[in-house]
């Protein structure tokens, strides 16, 4: 089975093929099908992961698969939440994960809770106007490392500090950050949610 990504992200893409290697689907990304990127107009995982998996599947015709995540810290509130991806861009840098990370580092000076988890949340759909797609949430709850450690991963993983491992994410051999990540136990409950519904 064909799936197109609902995303650009080569390291997203990287991630879930692995993650979903066994159901024998093939993901493409949706900038190899030529289509550009969708609006993102809401406050929430679940619902901006929705409308980019409608969209994706509505301009190429296959089943859809969705993911959104990002970072929410204690000290703000949950933020930056769906903004992950611009977070540098509201103190004035350019959008990058190293950046965003730099960003965060500044705001977070001073800060006595430094608690945080990154969320993600999979739809998949099978056509723009499936009634049920299928939805899976990961999260993993750390804390936000006073400063950069690792050389893996991408994002926030150089300061996604998890205390049952005492490293960070970019920390992490490859094999064990996916099998415990946010992204790792949505791709999981995923699978399961496909085997049952779809294959």
């Amino acid at each position: 089975m064909k799936i197109v990504l609902a995303s650009n992200n080569r390291g997203k893409l990287a991630e879930l093929q692995a993650m979903l290697a066994p159901l024998g689907v093939e993901l493409v990304r949706q900038a190899d099908l030529g289509v550009g990127e969708a609006e993102e107009p809401f406050h929430t995982f679940v619902e901006n992961a929705l409308a980019k998996a409608r969209f994706a599947s509505a301009h190429t015709g296959l089943p859809a698969l969705a993911d959104d995540a990002g970072l929410c810290v204690d000290a703000f509130g949950g933020l930056p939440g769906v903004q992950t991806a611009y977070y540098a861009t509201q103190f004035g840098y350019e959008k990058s994960d190293a950046n965003n990370v730099r960003a965060l580092l500044e705001q977070m000076q001073g800060q006595g809770n430094r608690r945080a988890a990154m969320v993600s949340t999979l739809v998949a759909v099978r056509s723009p106007e499936d009634p049920e797609p299928l939805i899976a949430v990961g999260r993993v709850a750390g804390e936000i490392a006073p400063e950069p450690r690792g050389m893996g991963g991408f994002g926030f993983d150089p300061v996604m500090f998890i205390p049952e491992f005492g490293k960070t994410f970019a920390e992490l051999p490859v094999e064990v950050k996916n099998a415990h990540s946010h992204r790792g136990r949505a791709s999981q409950r995923m699978l399961e949610l496909m085997r049952a519904h779809w294959l």
